[in-house]
């Protein structure tokens, strides 16, 4: 985490009711995308579709990150200076742990990996926020019909530690299975970035399993927030669950930071 240390940290005051920030560390599944690259969202940034007024979010997901990178390219630190007492910190990572081959982003489920995710953690709870764990949202990947998990043992490390630590866990891995199983092969094109030659942005189409265009991104969102209102996390704070949503309600900025400092 760079060099901030939680003991140079000030004890932070007891939370106050209030309106509230979400903030979300992840990966590129989640991370928000420039007007340039549109169609193409994170979950992240399609999170506050679901929101109520007062209550923002704060996307820090980062394409191409793992939990290693985010801490060490400095995004924690900017995420613990940050946070306030009362808000909310959705820690999901596995995609990029999973290369393994890549010392700058690989970690092993057992062992770096939950030490990391215990670094966001620590942050949340010393500023007297609330820090949840999601495993990763899942690939697009079916064999004879059916859905098939991508992600390793990394889904299950993040369930272990979610107990050891006493943490709330939106197991997004299980949920957006059982999605992709209501929609099927082909009916999940049009959530994950799948476009035809000819688009604005993409003129020589693209097949993309792994990201999402704006109605997927929506989607996810929806797991995530309905799986928080079912655990009563971020109470108050969610809204629209059940509605229909047009792609158009998520903001794609001109520009976009990266790493999210």
């Amino acid at each position: 985490m760079g060099d901030w240390n939680p003991q140079d940290e000030p004890e932070a005051e007891a939370p106050r009711s209030r309106d509230f920030t979400i903030f979300v560390a992840g990966d590129s599944t989640a991370s928000t995308y420039a007007q340039a690259r549109r169609p193409r969202a994170g979950w992240g940034q399609a999170l506050d579709v679901f929101t109520t007024r007062g209550v923002t979010v704060d996307n820090r997901a980062w394409s191409g990150a793992s939990s290693k990178s985010h801490t060490d390219q400095g995004v924690l630190d900017a995420i613990a200076a940050a946070i306030a007492p009362g808000d909310w910190l959705l820690i999901s990572f596995g995609h990029n742990d999973q290369k393994t081959d890549d010392p700058d982003r690989g970690t092993d489920p057992y062992t770096t990996y939950r030490q990391y995710l215990r670094g966001y953690i620590d942050v949340a709870r010393l500023r007297r926020a609330h820090p949840v764990l999601v495993t990763s949202v899942e690939r697009r990947r079916f064999r004879d019909g059916r859905p098939v998990e991508s992600l390793g043992e990394y889904p299950e490390a993040m369930r272990a530690l979610a107990d050891e630590e006493g943490v709330p866990l939106i197991d997004l891995q299980a949920e957006s299975l059982a999605l992709w199983a209501r929609l099927g092969e082909e009916g999940t094109k049009d959530h994950f970035l799948w476009l035809d030659a000819g688009h604005e942005h993409y003129p020589n189409g693209i097949e993309d399993n792994t990201h999402f265009q704006a109605k997927g991104a929506i989607e996810v969102a929806r797991l995530v927030a309905k799986a928080a209102a079912s655990r009563r996390l971020m109470k108050g704070g969610l809204t629209g669950l059940n509605h229909e949503h047009d792609p158009d309600e998520i903001t794609w900025p001109e520009s976009i930071s990266e790493p999210p400092l």
